[in-house]
Formats: structure tokens, C-alpha cells, sequence
């Protein structure tokens, strides 16, 4: 990846050692963030391997531990380390005894199956940082239940929020793994938090990291809603749950995609944008009308004004649009793919995306760095850690 060329010194994360063992991608993704910014993360896997590896879908379509393409991406630039726990309990502890950092993300009960048990850890090792991520955190009525991302997401509120106009169609979940994501955002900052305690203190401590904590404070537009007028927020096709429906903001195109456009009725510049713009192709037609310089009657009008919009967005593409749109200060973007983010060009000219050899020889392309810092390199990305023997493992280690 492409860094900024006046980043000095050795990489943010330098000389931080994690151990990480986590069988769900909250955990992953938070060990992955600090691997990528230099720490040396070693994964403590079982025999069979991390969960992850099980997840499809896999490189050329043959499941195997090492063609997790969900493992790939979650597990970059990592070592790896196979412990059956508790029996090798030893194992883990020779590589605390070196470590800053434990990023732990298995639930309550898994815990115990482990045979982990935060409070000696942190007796033991008193400088330590421990993550810990689970479901509902370290205690509480829920803290032994079990999630998924689709039940982080019911439960926590969120999935409320999400979905169509048409509410006979029950909620939608929104594109995978967002309530792990979502937590792993929480623990990467408090992570940092804890660290920076550390070096004013020496003292270590335990993190409490609940994904559904995580989850429920942030439904976005959700909790204000109820905390204050009492009002529960109804799910909407592509656009903000409200109180009360809005304006539709989906908008099909000449080349058969979908741009979205979020037409602010009460705010005359980017109306007057709008006019002049469909105007420059012949079809503002009556919206040029001097009574649309008038809120109210914009808002009483605006089925006819919709229909318009439709209309003249159909006569171009959708990437004419997007720039045409942005030129005149509208906010407005074109609905992508994942196909489509791969070649966007935005992305591309900033060097976004990484080229990463794997084991076989090959190479695959990679999401980057998602920050980047002024005065620290990004560090390249490596493949993640194939499931080698335990000798092999021994060895490297």
C-alpha cells in the first residue's frame, strides 16, 4: 500500500507483542488492525484450526484450513500457534509471559471449557493488556448466551433499523459480520486506551469488551428518538430509519444501476443546484416555476417532483450523474458492488488496496491500511499463517 512519503520512524505498533485467540471474527479483526500497523500477533489456534477457517467462501472453490478466503482476509500478517486448551495450558503460558497484549474472544462458557480464567491471568502477568470480547461481557443474566452476528444485531437494536418501506417484510440484516466489526472498533480504541495507561503506570488490566454493549449503542438516530420524544424509528428502503416516512432517495439509472440521492427539500442551494442542473438538459420543465423557491410548496408537491428526478435520471448513467452531481455540491454517490469498489478509481489513485503474496506463490488482492498516519509507515501486508504442523509451528516460534 501506498503510504505518505513524509511518514517517519518505525511503524505505530512496533515491538508490541499480541497473543491472540479468538474464534470469531471480532476478535480477528482486532488482532488483524494491530498486525497491520506493526505488532507481532501470534494466533493460538486449536488442532483443526481456527472456526474461521471453516467459513467460506475458498480460493478455487475447494474447502480446505488453508482456502478460507474469510480466514485470509481476517488473519493477515500473523504467525500462528496450535494449543489444544487447557491440556497445553503451557503453551499459552510461555507466550504471555513474553506478551503485552492478549486479545481474548470466546464467549463466558468457552471460557471455562478453555480453562481460562481472567482474574489468575491478570495475577499473573500484571502488565499485561487482556481483550476480552464476548457476547454479552463478564457478567450479567446473559453473559453465558451465545450470539452470531444476526443475533448481536436483533438484540442489540440495530436490526430494528433495517430494511424496506414495506413492513410486512420483516427485518433485513445488513451486510456480514457488522456487529463484530462494530466491536472490534470498541476494543481496537480501548486497546489503545489501556496501553497508553500502561506506559504512565506499568499496570496492566482487563478490558470488558460486550459485543452486545457494542451493538446497542449504536442505532444511530434509534436511541434519541426514544430517549426523547418516545418515538420507535421505522425501517426504510436505502435511507434512515425515522419516526415518520421520508422522501425516497434510490433512484434507478439510464445503464441499469441505482444511485443514491438525498434531496434536502428545505434547504434552497442544493434545490436551486438541482433546477439549474436538469436544466442544462432541457428538462426542468416546471420545477423552474417560481413557486418552488417555496418550502412548503416543495414538500406539498413532492410525489411530482420525484417522478422528475426519476425521469431525468434514467436519460444518464450512473457515474455521469455521481460527478455531475458531487460537481454541483449535491450529495449524491452510485450504488457499488463489491466488483465495482475493487476498480474504483478513488481507492485506486490512493493505493488502497494491497497486492499479497500467498503461500502457493501467488498473489491476491487485499483491502489496506483503513488509517493512516502522518508520522508512521504503514507495514505491507503478509499472507495469513497456514495451518502447518505443530512441529513446524515449534520451530518458527
Amino acid at each position: 500500500m501506498a503510504t505518505d512519503a513524509s511518514a517517519v520512524g518505525a511503524p505505530i505498533c512496533q515491538g508490541l507483542s499480541v497473543v491472540e485467540i479468538a474464534e470469531d471474527p471480532a476478535g480477528e479483526l482486532t488482532g488483524k488492525l494491530l498486525a497491520q500497523y506493526g505488532a507481532v500477533v501470534t494466533k493460538v489456534e486449536p488442532r483443526e484450526g481456527s472456526p474461521t477457517r471453516r467459513v467460506g467462501p475458498f480460493a478455487d472453490g475447494v474447502a480446505g484450513p488453508d482456502s478460507s478466503l474469510a480466514f485470509w482476509y481476517y488473519n493477515t500478517s500473523k504467525r500462528s500457534f496450535t494449543a489444544e486448551l487447557p491440556g497445553e495450558s503451557e503453551v499459552l503460558e510461555s507466550l504471555l509471559e513474553e506478551a503485552d497484549v492478549l486479545i481474548l474472544s470466546v464467549s463466558r462458557a468457552r471460557q471455562d471449557e478453555l480453562g481460562i480464567d481472567l482474574a489468575s491471568i491478570a495475577a499473573r502477568h500484571p502488565s499485561l493488556v487482556v481483550c476480552a470480547i464476548t457476547p454479552f461481557g463478564q457478567d450479567g443474566p446473559w453473559s453465558r448466551y451465545a450470539t452470531s452476528d444476526l443475533v448481536s444485531l436483533a438484540a442489540g437494536g440495530l436490526l430494528n433499523s433495517c430494511g424496506y418501506d414495506d413492513h410486512t417484510i420483516p427485518p433485513i440484516r445488513p451486510a456480514e459480520n457488522q456487529a463484530y466489526h462494530v466491536a472490534a472498533s470498541f476494543a481496537h480504541i480501548s486497546l489503545f486506551l489501556a496501553l497508553i495507561e500502561r506506559d504512565q503506570t506499568g499496570r496492566g488490566q482487563v478490558i470488558d469488551v460486550s459485543i452486545h454493549d457494542c451493538v446497542a449503542v449504536s442505532p444511530e438516530l434509534a436511541n434519541p428518538y426514544w430517549f426523547y420524544p418516545k418515538a420507535l424509528v421505522k425501517r426504510q428502503t436505502c435511507r434512515h430509519a425515522q419516526p415518520t416516512p421520508t422522501q425516497p432517495a434510490l433512484f434507478s439509472t439510464g445503464d441499469g444501476r441505482y444511485v443514491y440521492f438525498a434531496l434536502i427539500l428545505s434547504d434552497p442551494k442544493p434545490w436551486q443546484n438541482l433546477v439549474e442542473w436538469m436544466d442544462t438538459h432541457g428538462v426542468a420543465a416546471d420545477l423552474a416555476d417560481p413557486q418552488y423557491s417555496q418550502v412548503a410548496y416543495r414538500q406539498a408537491n413532492f410525489p411530482h417532483i420525484q417522478q422528475m428526478i426519476e425521469a431525468f435520471f434514467l436519460i444518464q448513467d450512473a457515474q455521469t450523474i455521481y460527478h455531475e452531481g458531487q460537481a454541483r455540491g449535491l450529495p449524491i454517490a452510485v450504488v457499488n458492488s463489491p466488483d465495482d469498489v475493487l476498480v474504483d478509481e478513488h481507492l485506486v489513485a490512493r493505493g488502497f488496496f494491497d497486492e499479497v503474496e500467498l503461500p502457493s506463490g501467488k498473489t491476491a488482492v487485499f483491502p489496506g491500511a483503513p488509517i493512516r498516519f502522518s508520522a508512521y509507515p504503514v507495514v505491507p501486508q503478509a499472507s495469513a499463517p497456514s495451518l502447518s504442523s505443530p512441529a513446524a509451528r515449534s520451530e518458527s516460534l
